[in-house]
């Protein structure tokens, strides 16, 4: 094996690996990753084996459906779980904290509406022993229950949403992505250009201040220009 051949077979088993990273990261099947890319499950199999080469389209067709930048592809960054059982692990820590933030809201939020453990429990259909544990948060709280218990206390269900966690961060992210979606064309363009930065951070110390400031800048731009 010459030193082309070599190289190519190296960049091959690389790019299987990145492959495999980006299915893993989206959680997605080996049989939806394979039709992206218009191959057979058998197929799509020895590309992430390193035995098949892909074509540019291939891995371009599996980026869009992944919704992974292409540049991913070319890089060395792995972005799914190194040890398999990491996520898991996190999850479970995660999981009983969420709930004692949950019933530590739906405890506040009944105090503030003057409810009682026993008229709340009446509302949600369940006993105040169920509803104590809810609100110690020893129990999860069913989401239909927990919906019920929003409508009583004048909630809603996004009220109980996790905002400052991971998952928060997360919807936070993806609000803003949904946003700038939703702007022109033309003015998405001017964002992602790094060389427009200085007039974006220019335009956000603007939009801090009150109108008399704003006033006096204006005032002195003018003085500028004339």
């Amino acid at each position: 094996m010459n030193n082309i051949e070599q190289l190519v077979q190296i960049r091959t088993k690389k790019l299987a690996v990145l492959i495999r990273d980006a299915r893993l990261t989206r959680q997605q099947s080996k049989g939806s990753c394979a039709a992206a890319m218009g191959l057979s499950e058998e197929q799509y199999g020895e590309v992430e084996q390193g035995v098949r080469p892909v074509s540019l389209p291939q891995v371009e067709s599996l980026a869009y459906f992944l919704d992974i930048p292409l540049e991913h592809f070319w890089g060395n960054e792995i972005r799914s779980e190194p040890n398999e059982n990491a996520y898991a692990a996190r999850v479970k820590l995660l999981l009983p904290l969420r709930d004692r933030i949950i019933a530590a809201a739906l405890r506040l939020a009944r105090q503030e509406a003057n409810m009682t453990e026993a008229q709340l429990a009446e509302i949600m259909g369940i006993s105040e022993n169920v509803l104590n544990r809810y609100e110690s948060g020893d129990q999860s709280i069913p989401v239909p229950e927990l919906e019920l218990a929003a409508a009583a206390l004048g909630k809603q269900l996004e009220d109980f949403f996790d905002v400052k966690g991971p998952i928060g961060a997360w919807r936070t992210e993806q609000d803003l992505f949904q946003q700038f979606t939703q702007l022109p064309p033309e003015i998405q363009e001017f964002v992602v250009k790094s060389v427009n930065l200085p007039y974006l951070q220019l335009a956000m110390r603007l939009s801090s201040l009150n109108v008399e400031k704003l006033r006096l800048v204006a005032e002195g731009l003018l003085e500028i220009t004339y």
